[in-house]
């Protein structure tokens, strides 16, 4: 793995950042905790860990042990997601939720989630010894599925936990055939017991998340670290575009009426209205039916995924895809159809909390932390439905994720670390000065 920082010339330059020996050191075990974690895996040749799977099973094991470790109670909730827990001044206080993720996509990386649950236990060690002081309990969860990997469903762990999880997804089957349900049971979960997994809005002062940033912006920008402002919602869209399938050969150009052509010209004027809507519109998949190799196609399907730093910017972008996809149709005597298959809507950080994780960059040596959205989905979205949330992102390489060759550095990891601890301490003054009540709203 590279430790080199590819920074763009004449980026900003922060203030050199050494941290302890002590904080290397734990950073050294957090980066060789992420590589123990990698060996947990359902594939040969890479990185997979499903939900309710034997890999669940092995990586809630470790990270129980990790946190009985570091001090923490710790307990597996009713929907798979390991807990661990250090009390504060007082036994039974409302407490600071520190967490992340421990399942994968297929050939993953080794830090997506996982670096956040390392460094929220590895925070948890450091508090530990100061928890008499601690006007809140400092609680870490490593959620078992937000990536959605075996039953397509996402954030099914942090929805359980905010208390939204959606009884339909009882019926939803992997690839095997077995049911979310059934796979409760075989994992030795009680399904009619899921609820008993949702916490209350009292019982939480707030949550924070530390993730690699999955995109390239602080490594352009020369930064180790960056706030978080909100992450961008989605809406995903199944489209068909319907025209007439005929013989390639007999049938002229002028007669043709051929899906497959519109729905490439509709991938072109998608990426076109993304760029120009300040929109990230992503055409994953297409297909041609009949999809053969002498009949022109009568009808194509296509995907969209399509998120922007706000739900108004997303939703402009939509009508003005809409809006060419009609113009083009009408042009070429063919129909489309659209069916939006998934909504989540723009989840804005909590700005006291925010303001306490700009505190622990600052404390870094960078003076004025990068602010940038996630335009990847988190934890954080599900979790924002229960309790105020801010995440901290972490600079990875090149901005490649759910991949193999995600990178991060120990120092960027050991920043990372140092500023999580200071922001829970901010976050602990803000709480003692009234400034927080529980669930984080202004007293």
């Amino acid at each position: 793995m590279s430790t080199a920082h590819h920074a763009t010339p004449g980026a900003h330059q922060h203030s050199t950042y050494l941290p302890s020996e002590q904080t290397m050191t734990a950073a050294r075990r957090i980066m060789a905790r992420c590589d123990e974690l990698a060996a947990i895996s359902a594939l040969p040749d890479g990185i997979l860990r499903a939900y309710l799977t034997e890999e669940h099973r092995r990586h809630n094991a470790l990270a129980a042990h990790w946190m009985q470790e570091a001090g923490m109670a710790t307990w597996q909730d009713a929907a798979g997601n390991q807990c661990g827990r250090i009390e504060g001044r007082e036994p039974g206080l409302p407490a600071l939720l520190i967490a992340s993720h421990l399942d994968t996509v297929p050939y993953a990386g080794r830090y997506d989630g996982i670096l956040g649950v390392l460094i929220g236990i590895e925070t948890a060690r450091r508090m530990a010894p100061h928890s008499a002081q601690l006007p809140f309990a400092i609680e870490v969860a490593a959620f078992g599925d937000e990536e959605g990997t075996r039953f397509g469903a996402t954030l099914l762990g942090s929805r359980a936990m905010a208390g939204t999880w959606d009884p339909t997804w009882w019926d939803v089957k992997d690839e095997d055939g077995i049911t979310l349900r059934e796979a409760f049971e075989v994992f030795g979960l009680d399904a009619d017991r899921v609820g008993e997994a949702a916490r209350k809005p009292a019982d939480l002062v707030g949550y924070l998340e530390a993730h690699i940033e999955q995109g390239p912006y602080l490594e352009i920008a020369d930064r180790p670290l960056g706030v978080v402002t909100s992450i961008a919602g989605a809406r995903r869209f199944r489209i068909s575009v319907l025209g007439e399938a005929r013989h390639a050969g007999g049938t002229p150009y002028a007669r043709r009426r051929d899906a497959l052509i519109g729905a490439s010209q509709a991938v072109l004027d998608i990426e076109r209205i993304g760029r120009e809507k300040q929109a990230i519109a992503t055409v994953g998949q297409m297909t041609a039916v009949p999809g053969a190799v002498n009949v022109v196609p009568g009808r194509a399907d296509l995907s969209l995924d399509l998120r922007a730093e706000t739900d108004e910017l997303r939703d402009d972008a939509w009508a003005a895809i809409e809006t060419e996809l009609e113009n083009l149709c009408s042009e070429r005597g063919l129909e489309y159809e659209a069916e939006e298959i998934h909504t989540a809507g723009t989840v804005y950080c909590d700005h006291q909390l925010s303001q306490a994780v700009a505190a622990g960059i600052v404390h870094t040596g960078d003076p004025d932390p990068m602010q940038l959205y996630s335009r990847a989905g988190h934890d954080a979205m599900a979790m924002a439905a229960l309790t105020p949330v801010a995440m901290l992102f972490t600079r990875c390489h090149d901005g490649i994720s759910h991949h193999p060759e995600e990178s991060v550095t120990t120092e960027d990891v050991a920043a990372a670390l140092n500023a999580l601890e200071t922001a829970v301490w901010k976050t602990a003054e803000n709480y003692d000065a009234g400034e927080f009540s529980v669930g984080g709203t202004a007293a």
